[in-house]
């Protein structure tokens, strides 16, 4: 009774062993003949590439290599080239399958002729005349449906984000006439009305009516601009205020040449805490503790509190925020700050209290006030030496100075900038010595610019620059943060921090009138978070006129870690007879 089920078993596996024995373990597809992007192209459209590491039975193969030379025609057609012709070879190779494609992609199609249509309203704007130069530089250009596409579209949207919120594209046509290798392209748009803003609704807001107009870059009645609701949406995210941000037009509302705005709202958490550890070749190991409330009160009021202890450096600071109405979002400041610095040359207890307004101005960020300046501080130090060592020297003053500043940056991504800059300028001056040890008058530049360069830009060059000047009738009342030094992580590498600068007759470093810094630093990532980098950096404090740089030169190591770019780099003097060996440099922060 038995046999029969056995030999039933048998002939229901038969057809599994027969089909197990007939199967493969892929196909292989090598694309010959043509250059990489075009390699890829056909690759991806040649069905027998999906089958690499899939199993698949000869008559599958066979049949899909049937088909691929007419595959991988279509698939240069987009690119231009209609008259290609491909040769096929089928071999076996052990179990598996190696097809190979010999492509001649002949010669392409061109683009004989452009016609683009606009209404004149629509040119008069320079973002739509240059979506539409981009489609019209095609011509005499090999066809490609691809950039074709993509220009196309990114005029439709130009005309979209310029207030044409109607438009319509009435003619899209490409003609190819393959006999004579030419193509013509038409296109036409119905552009209709331009809108303008209607009312700005926020939605959500913590606080009083009215206060949230001061980020708003535009007016009921100017022309719609989808770049400034950009500009509100970033703005209202740098506020700090909001936890979720959201710019709507509403454009299925639009009514008599004019869209509303829709901003939605939820407020973010009112008071946060931060702190942990820090280790900075400047400063030395330490903690840092904050406490901020983002809004005290309906009217948007901050108020930050830090306090940083380290190894050479302590301070304790107090910053108070008042926004005032505007769209060039104005504030007014007042702070207090306890400073406790011990440098390789000085030493400085100070208490600072400042008093100033900020704005927006002509895209930078205009700062003007008050300072008051007062404290005791040791110069010419070093290490543990008592303070009656000779060529030390002691002072103690309060200065009472106005400052001014200009600050701006623009990159095309904080976190980690490609391209990018930044520049700050800023002045200083007593009222002659009116409630001052001194007179002062300062000016200080920095500037920073970041490019990135090669393959995949995984290639930065960043060059940076610092330049001051100081006018004093007692320069030996000034405190050593009002005096020019270099050397340090972010000065002249290679160097202790504010180690270099006009000595005494003991050779003591004592800063001076006059600063010049300037460094180039080569970058490369071998990764999306690792690099290596390369830099020389070059500069002094000086004197009058006596301006002898300092060379310092090193390799470095750069992780984006997850705390932010994490640079670690090795310096050492050059061509320096006083000085040798290799300091180490930490820094953590942004590129800007």
């Amino acid at each position: 009774m038995r046999r029969p089920h056995r030999r039933l078993a048998l002939f229901a596996l038969l057809p599994l062993l027969l089909f197990a024995s007939l199967a493969q373990a892929g196909v292989q597809l090598v694309v010959r003949g043509v250059d990489e992007p075009l390699q890829q192209a056909i690759a991806a459209s040649v069905e027998l590439s999906q089958y690499a590491h899939r199993e698949v039975s000869e008559a599958q193969i066979r049949r899909l290599y049937a088909q691929a030379p007419a595959q991988a025609k279509a698939a240069l057609e987009p690119y231009g080239y209609y008259e290609a012709d491909v040769a096929a070879q089928l071999q076996p190779a052990g179990k598996d399958w190696t097809v190979t494609l010999d492509v001649r992609p002949g010669e392409p199609v061109k683009v004989a002729s452009v016609d683009v249509q606009l209404d004149a309203a629509a040119l008069a704007l320079p973002a739509i005349r240059r979506a539409r130069n981009t489609i019209e530089r095609m011509r005499g250009k090999r066809l490609d449906h691809a950039a074709y596409d993509a220009a196309r579209d990114a005029l439709s949207a130009a005309l979209t984000a310029n207030g044409f919120l109607d438009a319509k594209l009435v003619t899209r046509r490409v003609e190819v006439n393959t006999a004579q290798r030419s193509a013509a392209i038409r296109l036409a748009w119905q552009a209709g009305t331009r809108y303008r803003y209607g009312a700005v609704q926020f939605e959500g807001s913590q606080f009083r009516e009215g206060f949230l107009d001061r980020y708003v870059p535009f007016k009921p009645g100017d022309y719609f601009d989808q770049d400034q609701l950009l500009q509100l949406q970033q703005a209202l995210n740098g506020a700090d205020y909001f936890a979720v941000v959201n710019v709507l037009p509403q454009i299925d509302e639009k009514a008599d040449g004019r869209v509303d705005i829709k901003v939605e709202l939820a407020p973010a958490k009112r008071t946060i805490y931060t702190g942990g550890p820090f280790i900075g070749t400047d400063t030395g190991f330490g903690v840092r503790a904050g406490v901020e409330r983002r809004w005290v009160n309906r009217r948007g009021h901050k108020w930050k509190n830090e306090l940083v202890l380290a190894q050479r450096l302590k301070t304790l600071s107090t910053l108070y925020s008042i926004p005032m109405p505007g769209d060039n979002q104005r504030s007014y400041n007042f702070g207090a700050n306890f400073r406790d610095a011990n440098t390789s040359t000085s030493q400085s207890r100070t208490l600072e209290l400042v008093g100033n307004e900020t704005r927006q101005w002509h895209g930078w960020t205009r700062t003007v006030g008050l300072h008051a300046l007062s404290g005791t501080f040791t110069v010419g130090k070093r290490g543990s030496e008592p303070d009656s060592t000779p060529g030390i020297e002691h002072g103690s003053s309060t200065l009472l100075f106005a400052e001014a500043s200009l600050a701006r940056k623009q990159a095309d991504n904080y976190d980690f900038v490609h391209d990018g800059w930044s520049l700050g300028f800023a002045a200083r001056s007593t009222a002659g010595g009116l409630l001052s040890s001194a007179s002062l008058g300062q000016l200080t530049a920095d500037a920073k610019w970041i490019h990135a360069f090669g393959a995949k830009r995984r290639n930065r060059l960043i060059l940076r620059g610092s330049a001051g000047k100081t006018w004093t009738d007692d320069f030996a009342a000034l405190p050593p943060q009002l005096r020019f030094f270099a050397g340090g992580d972010r000065s002249v590498r290679g160097y202790g921090y504010q180690s270099i600068g006009p000595e005494n007759s003991y050779g003591r470093v004592l800063g001076g009138h006059n600063l010049l810094v300037t460094s180039a630093e080569v970058e490369h990532y071998f990764t999306r978070n690792w690099g290596i980098a390369t830099f020389v950096d070059a500069g002094n404090a000086f004197d009058g006129t006596d301006y002898r740089p300092k060379v310092g030169a090193g390799l470095g190591v750069r992780w984006r870690s997850p705390v932010g770019m994490i640079r670690v780099d090795l310096g050492t003097p050059i061509h320096d007879s006083q000085r040798h060996g290799i300091v180490l440099h930490l820094v953590i922060g942004p590129d800007l």
